[in-house]
């Protein structure tokens, strides 16, 4: 029997990840920053990036949206968003003694590590943040008890802790951290502390655990794996760092001007997945892109179903209907 020549060329495809790109946390920031320019028109000010990712800052800074580093960038009584990633105590006091109108747009699951925080400081324990030093979202948290938190990133940093065994402690994590990784860091602590209590529940969020899974199942099928997520999101570098955990070449791929064409020598089966704040559009671009260069067969994963939903803020609603409207942005490809 004589080799289809076309063979080859059939067997190439694209997996997509399900689930993947925005999380209820995501959607419900970008949604807030929407309906307060369709409240209050432009300019609305956004506390640093409303969420990791130059796409959505782009769109937004069209729409009138301006995007600072400090609340001391904005003028005297103007309204300004908190980031879904949060702030610290003494961010709320800077904005209050500016008169800033807030709108708080941080996670509820965010918020959430921020309350154990405040709770295991009245408790008297050292607590032990397990995330990476000058993150927004651990820099809030820090902020909390900024005299009683310590910041660790490994177990190395465990390991090298200047405190006694029986140090009363409590930790906490970042919520897009690697779940492995954060596994063996919270063993070891376990390990070396006596008295130690951490949350109920695991502080990784949802979304980041879900894309996680997706993207290491994605690995073992997969000779490539992309991951659409700006450079500056952690939810999507840890994806990236999941499938090379698991024997698979990845890479982050910003947006489809990013794709390196030589990754795909001798490929023929791509994953292609997207952090919790990279909107679809990016990952069609990409995946017609792929589809130009040979990989058109589109296969989709199977995989968890996601239908978490945060609330609006109230002030955010219709002032005729009482509710508050879905918005273009942060309803994409829902």
């Amino acid at each position: 029997m004589t080799a289809d020549p076309r063979r080859g060329e059939r067997d190439k495809r694209v997996v997509l990840a399900q689930p993947r790109g925005f999380c209820a946390g995501v959607r419900r920031a970008i949604g807030i920053v929407e309906r307060a320019l369709d409240l209050h028109g432009a300019p609305v000010y956004v506390r640093k990036e409303i969420v990791h990712n130059h796409y959505i800052v782009s769109e937004l800074e069209k729409r009138g949206a301006r995007f600072v580093d400090s609340e001391d960038e904005v003028p005297e009584g103007a309204l300004c968003v908190f980031s879904a990633h949060g702030v610290s105590p003494a961010v709320r006091a800077g904005a209050a003694h500016r008169g800033l109108e807030v709108i708080d747009a941080t996670c509820p699951l965010v918020a959430k590590v921020h309350q154990e925080a405040l709770r295991y400081a009245r408790d008297g324990r050292i607590i032990l943040l397990v995330g990476h030093v000058g993150h927004e979202e651990v820099e809030g948290v820090q902020g909390e008890a900024p005299e009683h938190t310590i910041v660790i990133e490994t177990v190395e940093d465990v390991q090298r802790l200047d405190l006694p065994d029986d140090t009363p402690v409590a930790y906490l994590t970042q919520t897009t951290l690697s779940f492995d990784e954060t596994a063996r860091v919270v063993a070891e602590l376990h390990r070396r502390f006596s008295d130690i209590v951490g949350p109920h529940g695991d502080d990784i969020c949802y979304a980041s655990q879900n894309r996680q899974n997706a993207v290491e199942e994605l690995a073992r099928r997969s000779d490539l794996v992309l991951v659409v997520g700006s450079r500056n999101s952690s939810n999507s570098l840890r994806m990236v760092e999941v499938a090379r955990e698991h024997g698979c070449a990845a890479h982050l791929v910003p947006d489809v001007t990013h794709l390196d064409e030589q990754w795909l020598n001798g490929v023929t089966s791509i994953g292609v997945s997207s952090g919790a704040s990279a909107p679809e559009i990016l990952v069609r671009e990409l995946v017609d892109r792929l589809a130009a260069l040979g990989h058109d067969d589109v296969e989709l994963q199977r995989g968890v179903p996601e239908d978490v939903v945060f609330s609006m803020p109230g002030r955010l609603a219709d002032p005729v209907t009482g509710r508050v409207p879905r918005t273009p942005l942060a309803d994409e490809a829902r």
